[in-house]
């Protein structure tokens, strides 16, 4: 996603090459002021906040949001035992965070207590565990899920290519009016109306997937086929054209587009990582889909 994610410039499957000749090193890393008033919530109150926030992009991992140290409300931090390594930044310190209503929230903040020259910018800053915290916002906007990543885009066009999906020799999927979501550090992903899929051979099957771009997506068997397709049936405002619209895995299910068959590109999983890995939909908190399907924060 991003810079940093999947197939951007950081990730570990970039889609491009930098143009040097110059060897480059194993890991980059990468920060720069976010520019945007965070604000982050634990116990019914703010814990911090700030106009000065730094993100943190290194290899294959979401974009960190750094906190200056006097832009948190006083005596949150309490320090522990734990110590870290982190490859780029050294010795890392963390701490245990008290909420406004005085329970804390156990190692749920770090700071990089000395970092070389070429982190200086993070130098005095702490990062809050996104699961641990009640919420992050941008301005008055909750933020789900990670920090945004400002180079994260997701564009969808219209198109008129004959798009096929086959589940052996049934066609489950016919269309003309597919949907192309095109989102950073992926490869496109085509959204078919479902009044051209043969839905008798899809079923809903429970579980459900968070992104903080698009929303709550739906999974699908078609036939006998695990988890074939998905919908995001409750899709985060931005993103309404693809409500209700289906998408096939092309690994899964066999997928042709203008006669042509869609493979899945490599670096395209997502896996989960870090100190927010695994992170479920009750732990991003607050997400109801309501009576009309609509994704409620």
């Amino acid at each position: 996603m991003g810079l940093s994610w999947q197939q951007g410039p950081l990730g570990r499957h970039p889609n491009g090459h930098f143009v040097t000749a110059a060897e480059l090193p194993e890991r980059m890393t990468f920060t720069e002021p976010l520019r945007r008033r965070m604000r982050v919530e634990l116990g019914g109150g703010t814990v911090a906040q700030s106009d000065r926030v730094q993100i943190l992009y290194e290899p294959a991992r979401y974009p960190v949001a750094y906190f200056p140290l006097e832009d948190l409300a006083e005596g949150i931090l309490r320090p522990t035992e734990r110590r870290s390594e982190h490859p780029d930044l050294g010795a890392t310190a963390w701490f245990d965070v008290v909420g406004a209503d005085g329970e804390a929230s156990r190692r749920a903040a770090w700071q990089h207590v000395d970092p070389p020259l070429a982190g200086a910018s993070l130098r005095d800053t702490v990062a809050f565990s996104w699961r641990a915290m009640d919420a992050f916002y941008e301005e008055d906007e909750r933020i789900l899920g990670h920090a945004a990543d400002p180079y994260h885009r997701i564009d969808i066009r219209r198109s008129s290519r004959n798009l096929v999906a086959h589940l052996g020799d049934r066609v489950v999927a016919d269309t003309r009016a597919a949907l192309v979501l095109y989102e950073s550090g992926f490869a496109p992903r085509w959204y078919v109306p479902a009044g051209d899929v043969a839905m008798e051979d899809l079923t809903l099957v429970e579980g459900m997937t968070f992104c903080p771009y698009k929303g709550l997506a739906s999974y699908y068997d078609v036939g006998d086929v695990h988890r074939g397709a998905w919908s995001y049936r409750a899709p985060i405002d931005e993103i309404p054209r693809i409500a209700g619209l289906i998408s096939f895995e092309p690994d899964r299910v066999e997928v042709t587009l203008d006669g042509e068959r869609l493979r899945l590109e490599p670096g395209q999983n997502v896996v989960s990582h870090g100190v927010d890995r695994d992170l479920s939909i009750d732990e991003v908190g607050g997400i109801e889909i309501g009576a009309d399907g609509a994704l409620r924060t």
